[in-house]
């Protein structure tokens, strides 16, 4: 399976910008569809965003859309989560997390990836 590191989380105030990173190793990266969870405390782990593994197609969160961007270099082994515009309410966890190519379940359920980073802590201030 692949190994995933997130990275690039941080402390921000109410509409800045931050750029997530997951580095990915072990397995062939472009076999994977890669899709953004986030977790704030005391909530479930929500879907953010997701891109298949050609970067063809993104899908979004309805709370996420336009302002969030998801894309991946296959040649890096590197797939990214662009927010602008932050909000307070998007504090939490953010987990990126691997779907075989060949898979064709939800891409929006948690229970159809196989493979997750540790998570990177993002904190928006009003």
């Amino acid at each position: 399976q692949v190994q995933l590191v997130e990275s690039g989380g941080g402390l921000v105030q109410a509409g800045d910008s931050l750029r997530l990173s997951c580095a990915a190793s072990g397995r062939t990266f472009s076999n994977y569809h890669m899709g953004w969870f986030r977790q704030a405390p005391g909530e479930e782990r929500e879907f953010v965003a997701a891109i298949t593994w050609s970067g063809s197609t993104t899908t979004y969160a309805d709370s996420v859309k336009g302002r969030f961007t998801v894309s991946r270099d296959n040649a890096k082994n590197t797939v990214f989560l662009q927010m602008n515009s932050l909000k307070p309410e998007d504090t939490a966890v953010y987990y990126c997390a691997a779907r075989d190519f060949r898979d064709s379940s939800s891409r929006y359920s948690s229970s159809s990836y196989c493979c997750w980073g540790q998570g990177t802590q993002v904190t928006v201030s009003s």
